[in-house]
């Protein structure tokens, strides 16, 4: 697997390869979380099949050494209660999509198989763009993440048996489980076909949660 990114997208971004032919593959776009940047998620990422293009993504706005794709209102509490700036959601939400649509385009995805992977920060971004427009993906999997309040009420069409999954740290103090379980618990009710994955840990992707997530992107990635 052999490592690009100097192709220019409207975000810095490693694309990673597969190692058949590379026309008309699947892809997953990969979105670190807040403080780390696109080299971060590649250890987890390169565990993914063979066959896929992955592309990850780094969040525009500098931040302790890394990246972010937000800052944080507080206004709830804690960091256990914050919620994405309003403004610097929608910015990075809509970077995204641009950037994921110039990829498709550059390294010649089949766009009716297009994942999404989130951790934290990447995981909330990654839920609230598969809400905003279902059929552009194929799947997700939202790691350490809850669902954003701007995005809880959405009801769109497309989202019945969208394979999501959802992963949570039981002993996480940055996200607590139970903002992911209510993530999953809201998509369930949207009728996503949900796997839910709750690891001892904290915050952070164990070998339990990483062999459960390789696992689900080989069942849905040939032929989602």
């Amino acid at each position: 697997m052999s490592d690009t990114s100097e192709t220019d997208l409207p975000l810095e971004h490693v694309h990673v390869a597969p190692d058949a032919d590379p026309a008309n593959a699947p892809a997953v776009f990969v979105l670190h979380g807040r403080g780390a940047d696109e080299e971060d998620p590649l250890p987890v990422a390169r565990h993914l099949p063979d066959e896929l293009h992955v592309v990850s993504l780094r969040a525009p706005d500098p931040l302790q050494g890394g990246y972010t794709w937000y800052e944080l209102d507080l206004s709830a509490g804690g960091l256990e209660s914050s919620q994405p700036d309003a403004e610097d959601f929608r910015r990075s939400l809509d970077l995204v999509v641009e950037t994921i649509e110039a990829a498709v385009d550059a390294y010649d995805v089949d766009a009716d198989r297009v994942g999404l992977l989130g951790f934290s920060q990447g995981a909330i971004t990654s839920l609230s763009l598969l809400l905003e427009e279902p059929d552009r993906y194929a799947w997700a999997v939202a790691l350490h993440g809850y669902l954003a309040d701007s995005h809880a009420d959405l009801d769109p069409a497309g989202i019945e048996g969208k394979p999501v999954f959802v992963g949570a740290g039981a002993g996480d103090r940055v996200i607590p489980e139970s903002r992911s379980a209510a993530a999953a618990d809201r998509f369930e009710a949207l009728g996503a076909d949900v796997t839910r994955g709750s690891y001892p840990g904290g915050h952070g992707i164990g070998q339990q949660e990483l062999s459960d997530v390789v696992a689900f992107v080989e069942s849905r990635a040939g032929g989602a």
